[in-house]
């Protein structure tokens, strides 16, 4: 039995994650395992129910179990709080600090069925595409050290610094590599090793742990060149692996180009595979409450963790491949269709991939 801490959060957190879980429940009828939720505030809902955005007990509770899984959080009711006690920084940031979750995984696929949502031009994007983006989340020029500020009038100046250990490169491309094994098996190391050190020793690093998984192919990159690259021909890239400041704007560009936001999970694990998964969108006030939600990126969420920490991989296919044919079917929610009058509500869309992984 898995149990999952789940945290349905703010805005539309609740409405989709009711989705994800039927989904979940009907993966493991289907393949054979259990799980177990217990359910827990965050975010805005737990400032007004325990005055602060992480109670003790919501911790503790993720501390019992062997996933989150994470809605969303925020909105105008709590903007108004000091930055470090709104709802994303009260909530998410302490998360990822407290179970070292270094690893932030965020796919970026668009169904062929939706490809004319994309801002790239269709002859480039026709066929959809499917790219994991992997960021290194906890080191790099972020948390580097020294940094600061100093001096007076033209002379002052700002620094950071940006750092990588050995250990911290091959932990991340670890990862990536075994992640391209249960994909198309190719990985795509972003970097500028031509102008900084700590790129150079990311190379070399990367480069060496390849010589354990002979079955993917290695390619590097200078992050300049990938953006250019991720609109030019998005299909040559499999998994993108970054460290954290590269794969903060790599990751974002992958999202953009996927052209809807509802349909982007993410995770973040650790060194033992526990991990917070996550929709990449956000809480949504202007829908909460209507029943218009689109539910898909909670639910690949809810996929990602079967995939990443609960190794229940088929299971995780077969929810995608669902994904997949309940789009081919033109069963489209308000945000991926201009026909409103046929857009379904968020119940429908949950109840429609159901019955397709059935």
């Amino acid at each position: 039995m898995n149990k999952i801490a789940v945290l349905p959060g703010d805005g539309i957190g609740p409405e989709v994650m009711t989705q994800a879980i039927k989904v979940l429940d009907k993966a493991a009828e289907l393949y054979g395992f259990s799980l177990a939720y217990e359910f827990a505030d965050v975010g805005g809902i737990a400032i007004d129910n325990h005055g602060t955005a992480l109670p003790e007990a919501t911790l503790a509770l993720c501390e019992q179990s062997d996933a989150i899984l994470f809605g969303s959080v925020g909105g105008p009711k709590w903007e108004g709080l000091p930055p470090e006690q709104q709802p994303e920084r009260g909530a998410l940031l302490p998360l990822r600090k407290h179970f070292g979750l270094y690893c932030n995984l965020r796919p970026a696929k668009v169904f062929p069925t939706l490809a004319s949502a994309s801002p790239l031009k269709p002859e480039i994007v026709k066929n959809g595409f499917d790219i994991l983006c992997m960021r290194e989340l906890t080191g790099g020029i972020y948390f580097g050290e020294p940094k600061g500020r100093q001096g007076q009038g033209l002379e002052e100046t700002a620094y950071d610094t940006m750092v990588y250990s050995r250990y911290e490169i091959q932990r991340i491309a670890r990862l990536a590599f075994e992640a391209a094994r249960k994909r198309r098996g190719i990985v795509t190391s972003v970097d500028k090793a031509n102008v900084l050190f700590s790129m150079v020793l990311w190379r070399e690093t990367v480069t060496e742990m390849a010589k354990a998984y002979p079955d993917v192919t290695l390619n590097h990159i200078y992050v300049d060149n990938a953006t250019m690259q991720l609109v030019r021909d998005p299909h040559q890239f499999d998994v993108l692996l970054c460290g954290n400041m590269f794969g903060d704007i790599i990751s974002d560009e992958c999202a953009m180009i996927t052209g809807s936001m509802g349909l982007l999970a993410s995770a973040s694990i650790n060194e033992e595979k526990f991990g917070l998964y996550e929709p990449a969108g956000g809480s949504a006030p202007d829908i909460a409450g209507r029943g218009v939600a689109n539910p898909i990126a909670q639910i690949l969420s809810g996929a990602m963790m079967l995939k990443y920490t609960l190794g229940q991989a088929r299971a995780a296919d077969a929810i995608e491949t669902a994904i997949s044919r309940v789009l081919d079917q033109q069963i489209f929610t308000a945000d991926l269709t201009s026909d409103k009058e046929t857009a379904v509500n968020t119940e429908t869309m949950g109840d429609a991939v159901v019955s397709a992984l059935a």
